[in-house]
């Protein structure tokens, strides 16, 4: 029921920045709980950020300090402001939406690759 969209990966160098977009359709991002992951070639799935209805955010060690989770109920989109980007930041990023108390209705995106390297 829920369709969405991620755009704004591509090739980026060492210390570069990148804003990734979920655009949603089907459901508002305002009452789901949305998250960004990152899956590297031959890893496992690993959430890079989180913003719940209430927008309290959760951040992965790893990038805490470097990347913001942002929402626009407006535009029914999520952003994924990715800042001071490292060669392990290089994977495919997705963008996920759950209900917070329908818990089966998950949805996720298709994802977007997000290179970093010199």
């Amino acid at each position: 029921q829920v369709q969405l969209v991620e755009s704004g990966g591509g090739l980026v160098q060492p210390g570069g920045s990148l804003r990734l977009s979920c655009a949603a359709s089907g459901g508002s991002v305002s009452i789901y709980a949305m998250g960004w992951y990152r899956q590297p070639p031959g890893e496992q799935r690993e959430l890079v950020a989180a913003i719940t209805r209430g927008g309290n955010t959760n951040y992965a060690d790893s990038v805490k300090g470097r990347f913001t989770i942002s929402r626009d109920n407006a535009a029914n989109t999520v952003y994924l402001q990715m800042n001071s980007l490292r060669p392990e930041d290089t994977a495919v990023y997705y963008c996920n939406a759950n209900h917070p108390v329908f818990k089966s209705r998950d949805y996720w995106g298709q994802g977007t690759q997000v290179t970093v390297s010199s």
